[in-house]
């Protein structure tokens, strides 16, 4: 059951990211800018690197420095549309998500919005939020999350739904939301879990505690630590490296490998292997794959078109 599900999706995969040249009317997604201006009033917005080395990374911006980029139901919204945008651009080989705000990832959720809310509208909202991490998990290309201040609560389960976090000395990350009296409803659970194993997820979920960078990369919840710069964008700056090699390499090759860990991980290690067979099954009889052949047999660099 689940690998013909899994093989149903990833026949989807290959065939199916077709250009895209406009987006949705709250993403405003703009080319070459590396570092966002600070006039831009949307909550939630993008901007493509098209130089090289960069050329084809997303950067997600995180702009509500009023309220330390807390999650509302607006930035919501504006992040969905950002996503869905980004699946449709053959483009796109990798995604940077950082904060616009100086100190700030995010706070996590909106509280003051949810104190207006009608009971009935907590649970939708909380798994409306919860479907977009997990799109963002399954995202087709890779992602990193570029933490260079406060990640809290939501915050943090947006980093953890990424692939790579990278952080700075003067990040704080945590899973807050028990010292609230409730428990992490957007992925939280259950993606801390899969990255540092259940005794110690619990540990960190049952006390709420906020780490330090170097304390959530001895805990294996960052890839890389840098110390933070003088203008507070050390983080941003090396997911910018890290992103430089993904970009070289093939684009079909990176999803089927995203697909075969993300879903290899939820089963045993035969169901695993068949689903990393399904994976190469796609890759076969791409136009990359002889591409990647030809460059190796003419010593010279792959041009990959995700073909």
């Amino acid at each position: 059951m689940i690998i013909t599900s899994f093989l149903r999706n990833s026949r989807q995969l290959h065939p199916a990211f077709r250009s895209f040249s406009t987006c949705h009317s709250v993403c405003q997604i703009a080319s070459n800018d590396a570092q966002p201006g600070k006039a831009r009033t949307e909550e939630f917005y993008a901007n493509k690197l098209t130089q090289d080395p960069h050329n084809g990374v997303l950067v997600f911006n995180l702009n509500r420095p009023e309220v330390r980029n807390a999650i509302s139901k607006n930035l919501l919204k504006q992040f969905r549309a950002c996503l869905e945008s980004a699946r449709q651009d053959t483009a796109v080989r990798a995604i940077i998500l950082r904060s616009t705000t100086p100190g700030v990832f995010c706070s996590g959720a909106d509280l003051k919005e949810r104190m207006t809310m009608r009971e009935e509208e907590v649970a939708p909202f909380v798994a409306n939020l919860r479907n977009l991490m997990a799109d963002l998990y399954n995202f087709p290309v890779p992602t990193i999350a570029a933490l260079d201040g406060m990640a809290l609560g939501g915050g943090l389960e947006m980093a953890l739904a990424c692939d790579v976090r990278v952080a700075s000395s003067t990040a704080k990350i945590g899973l807050v939301e028990t010292k609230l009296g409730i428990i992490p409803g957007a992925g939280g659970t259950q993606l801390l879990t899969r990255l540092v194993g259940p005794s110690r997820a619990k540990d960190l979920i049952f006390t709420g505690q906020v780490l330090d960078g170097a304390q959530a990369h001895a805990q294996g919840i960052v890839n890389h630590l840098v110390e933070q710069n003088s203008d507070g964008s050390a983080a941003y700056k090396k997911a910018l490296e890290v992103a430089e090699p993904w970009v070289l390499n093939g684009p079909i090759a990176l999803r089927m490998a995203k697909v075969a860990i993300n879903r290899g991980v939820e089963v045993d290690l035969e169901a695993g292997l068949k689903i990393e067979e399904g994976c190469y099954a796609q890759i076969v009889k791409t136009k990359d794959r002889l591409e990647g052949l030809a460059a190796f047999k003419e010593k010279r660099k792959p041009k990959f078109r995700g073909e």
